[in-house]
C-alpha cells in the first residue's frame, strides 16, 4: 500500500496518520502513529479503542467514507491507559479512509470531563428543580384544599362548642332547678313528718290518756314509718347534692383522736355491753392531724359501722385508722365478721335503692341509699370507698382520703396570696360556697390583676371585712344552709361599707329583691368574664398601673410580650438594647423589668451589674426571659440577682402575669416610687 497523495498530506496538518480499509483494518501508518499507538498494519482500529467505545469507531469509519469529518474523538488505549484522540477523516478516490489523529493533552481531557460532568449535574439539578417546583405546586394545591377543609371544620367546631356551651348551661340550669325543687320538697316533707313523729311521741307517752297494747303497737308502727320516710328524704337530698357536685364542704382541722372519740361516744348506744357483737376502735393513728370535712367523714364512718353491726349477728366489728406517709393519705377500715357479700354483688351494693336479699336485710329495712351516698361523700372528700368481702367470713369497707383536702390546700394558697398581694392592688371579696364556681371566678379576677379575698360562708365574709376593706364584693345570695340577704342589707346599712360595690351572682332571678337591698349589679349564673371585668373596671379604682419594662433587642419578642400583657393591669414600656434598657430604668423607674438574657451589646449579667450598682435602680425586681439553655452555674448566678428565670418558649399571658405579680409581691408591691 502506498502513502497518501502529497496534496492531501500537505493540506491536512497532523501529528500522525493512519490509513484504514472499509472494515477498519489499518493498512498504513506513519512512524509517529507506530510509536504512539504501539501497533502495525493489519490491526483493526476498533481493537485499539477503550472498552465500550468500539461502536464509536464504527461510526467514524462509516461516516468518514461518505465525506470529510473533523473533530471526531476516540478513546484509544495507549500504553495501557485510555487516551483521548481527535481525528479528522477523509476518503480518497479508491475508497480508502485516511485518518489524521492528534492526541488531546491530558489536562484538556480532564477539563472537558469536568465541564461535561458539571453540565450533566446542572442538567440534573434543573430536572430536580422542575420536579420540586411541580411537587410544590401540588402541595400548594393540597394545602389550599386542606385549608378549606380546616376552615369548614373550624366553623363546625365553633358551632359544636356553642351548642355544647348552650347544652351545658341548660343542664346547669336544670340541675339547679332540680336541686331547688328537691330542697323545697324535702322541707315540705320534713314539716309534716316532724309533726307525725311529734304527735306519735305524745300518743305513746299517754299525754291524752293511756293506750292499750294494740294502740301502742299501731303508734310505734306509725312512728317507725315516719322515721324511715324522714331518713329517706334526708338521704335523697344528700345524694342529689353529692351527685351534682354541690355537696358543701366545710373543712376544718382536727386530730384523729378527737374524731374517733366523738364517734365512739355517738355509736356506743348501738352496742349493748353484754351483747353478742363487740365494737373495737384502733386509734393507732391518734396523733394524725386532718384538714377535711369532719361532718361528712363522720357520716360515712357512722353509716359503715351501723351497716357492719346490722349484718353481724355475733363477733367483732373493728374500726382501724392509719396514715400512709408516702402519699399522705388516711385510710379508715371498718371490718366485720358478718355474713359477707358475694363477689358478684360487690358493685351492686353501691347502686341506688339496691338491697341484697338476706335474712338480715329483711329484718332491718333500709332505703338502699346509705352506701351510694357514702361513696359519693368520700369522692367529694377527694378519696374513694372500696370493699373486700367473703361470704360467711365478713367484709371490710375502706375509706381512703387525702389527709388535707385539695380544696382546703387551694383555699389556703388563695388566702396566702391575698396576704402577700402587692400594695396598690384592688382586693375583691368573693363570697361563694360552690367550689367549682369559686375557682372559676377566682381565676377571672386573678388574670385581671385583682387580689381575691375568699369566703365560703357569711361568717368568713364578716371576718374578712373586719380585717380589710375590699374594693368590691362578689356575692352569691343562695349559700348552702344560710341566706345572704341579711348580709347584703347590713352592708348597705353600715356607713363604713355602704359605698363598697356589691355584685350579686346567683342561679335564681331575685334581681328586684337584690337591687331593693342595694346591690350595685345582679347577674344570673354562669357569669360572663367580660361582663364582670368591664363592670369592675368601671366601678373599682385600682390606682396607678404598675410599669413593666421589657428589655429585648428582638422586635418580635417585644411584640409578643406586649400583646401577652395587653389588657392586663400593667403599663408596658420597651427598650431595644442594653444601654436603652438601663437608661429607661433610671428615667422611667419601672416596677418590674423583663430582661432578655442574651442581647447584642451585652449579656444579662452586665446589665444586672449596671442596675444593681446604681442606687436608683438597685431595688427594681428583674425577671430573666431567655431562649437559651442555661447551665446550672449561670442559672444559679442569675437567680441570686433576679426574681425568676423564664424560658421564652414557655411564656404565656398567665405565666407572665404570675411572674410579674410574684416579683412585685417579693419586692413589696410597687417598690419603686416614681418622681
Amino acid at each position: 500500500m502506498t502513502g497518501p497523495p502529497a496534496a492531501l498530506a500537505e493540506e491536512l496538518s497532523h501529528e500522525f496518520t493512519v490509513g484504514c480499509a472499509a472494515d477498519g483494518t489499518i493498512r498504513w501508518l506513519d512512524s509517529r502513529a507506530e510509536r504512539l499507538l504501539g501497533t502495525r498494519p493489519g490491526t483493526r482500529l476498533q481493537d485499539l479503542c477503550a472498552p465500550g467505545t468500539a461502536d464509536k469507531a464504527d461510526s467514524l469509519l462509516g461516516q468518514g467514507r461518505q465525506g470529510r469529518l473533523d473533530g471526531w474523538e476516540l478513546s484509544l488505549v495507549v500504553g495501557g491507559r485510555p487516551v483521548t484522540v481527535s481525528f479528522a477523516a477523509a476518503p480518497d478516490a479508491e475508497g480508502r479512509l485516511w485518518l489524521i489523529g492528534a492526541q488531546i493533552p491530558e489536562h484538556f481531557t480532564r477539563a472537558f470531563a469536568t465541564v461535561e460532568q458539571a453540565t450533566s449535574e446542572i442538567v440534573e439539578l434543573h430536572r430536580q428543580l422542575v420536579s420540586q417546583h411541580r411537587e410544590l405546586e401540588r402541595r400548594h394545591e393540597e394545602l389550599i384544599r386542606v385549608s378549606g377543609e380546616l376552615d369548614e371544620s373550624h366553623r363546625g367546631l365553633l358551632t359544636m362548642h356553642a351548642e355544647i356551651r348552650e347544652h351545658s348551661q341548660e343542664m346547669q340550669r336544670q340541675a339547679e332547678i332540680r336541686r331547688r325543687v328537691l330542697a323545697s320538697a324535702s322541707h315540705e316533707l320534713r314539716t309534716p313528718l316532724h309533726a307525725i313523729l311529734g304527735l306519735g311521741e305524745l300518743l305513746a307517752d299517754g299525754a291524752d290518756g293511756p293506750l292499750n297494747a294494740e294502740q301502742h303497737k299501731q303508734v310505734e308502727f306509725i312512728r317507725s314509718a315516719a322515721a324511715e320516710m324522714l331518713q329517706l328524704v334526708d338521704d335523697v337530698l344528700d345524694l342529689t347534692r353529692a351527685e351534682a357536685g354541690r355537696a358543701t364542704l366545710r373543712t376544718e382541722r382536727f386530730t384523729m383522736v378527737e374524731f374517733i372519740s366523738a364517734l365512739r361516744g355517738m355509736l356506743r348506744p348501738l352496742v349493748p355491753p353484754d351483747g353478742p357483737v363487740e365494737l373495737l376502735w384502733d386509734d393507732a393513728a391518734r396523733d394524725v392531724a386532718l384538714e377535711t370535712d369532719r361532718g361528712k367523714l363522720a357520716q360515712v364512718v357512722r353509716n359503715l359501722v351501723a351497716n357492719a353491726l346490722k349484718f353481724t349477728e355475733r363477733g367483732v366489728v373493728r374500726v382501724r385508722a392509719e396514715l400512709d406517709p408516702d402519699d399522705d393519705m388516711v385510710r379508715i377500715a371498718v371490718t366485720d365478721s358478718g355474713i359477707g357479700i358475694a363477689k358478684a354483688d360487690l358493685e351492686r351494693i353501691f347502686e341506688e335503692f339496691v338491697q341484697l336479699d338476706s335474712p338480715q336485710q329483711r329484718r332491718f329495712k333500709g332505703t338502699g341509699l346509705g352506701l351510694p351516698l357514702s361513696r359519693r361523700l368520700v369522692e367529694a372528700l377527694g378519696g374513694e370507698l372500696t370493699v373486700a368481702s367473703e361470704p360467711g367470713v365478713g367484709s371490710t369497707f375502706t375509706v381512703t382520703i387525702p389527709r388535707v383536702h385539695p380544696e382546703a390546700a387551694e383555699m389556703r394558697e388563695i388566702e396566702d396570696r391575698s396576704r402577700r398581694a402587692p400594695a396598690g392592688r384592688a382586693p375583691v371579696l368573693l363570697v361563694e360556697d360552690d367550689r367549682r364556681t369559686f375557682f372559676i371566678h377566682e381565676k377571672y379576677l386573678k388574670l385581671a390583676g385583682f387580689d381575691v379575698i375568699p369566703a365560703r360562708d357569711i361568717a368568713s365574709a364578716r371576718a374578712a371585712l373586719a380585717r380589710t376593706r375590699p374594693a368590691a364584693i362578689l356575692l352569691d345570695v343562695m349559700l348552702e344552709n344560710e341566706t345572704s340577704w341579711d348580709f347584703l342589707a347590713d352592708l348597705k346599712r353600715d356607713p363604713a361599707t355602704s359605698d363598697i360595690p356589691v355584685f350579686v351572682v346567683t342561679v335564681a332571678d331575685y334581681e328586684d329583691r337584690a337591687r331593693a337591698l342595694g346591690a350595685d349589679e345582679f347577674w344570673l349564673k354562669p357569669l360572663q368574664r367580660e361582663r364582670l371585668l368591664r363592670k369592675l373596671d368601671g366601678l373599682v379604682r385600682r390606682g396607678p398601673a404598675p410599669r413593666v419594662l421589657v428589655v429585648d433587642d428582638d422586635d418580635k419578642a417585644r411584640y409578643v410580650l406586649r400583646r401577652q400583657l395587653q389588657g392586663s393591669p400593667y403599663e408596658v414600656l420597651e427598650a431595644s438594647s442594653a444601654s436603652a434598657g438601663v437608661a429607661a430604668a433610671r428615667s422611667q423607674r419601672p416596677d418590674v423589668i423583663l430582661l432578655d438574657f442574651m442581647l447584642r451589646e451585652e449579656t444579662a449579667f452586665e446589665v444586672l451589674d449596671a442596675l444593681k450598682t446604681d442606687p436608683q435602680t438597685r431595688a427594681i425586681p428583674v425577671v430573666i426571659v431567655t431562649s437559651h439553655v442555661l447551665d446550672d452555674a449561670s442559672k444559679q448566678r442569675l437567680l441570686a440577682q433576679t426574681e425568676a428565670v423564664v424560658s421564652k418558649q414557655d411564656m404565656s399571658r398567665a405565666l407572665a402575669i404570675d411572674r410579674i405579680r410574684d416579683a412585685l409581691a417579693r419586692a413589696g408591691g410597687a417598690s419603686i416610687r416614681r418622681s
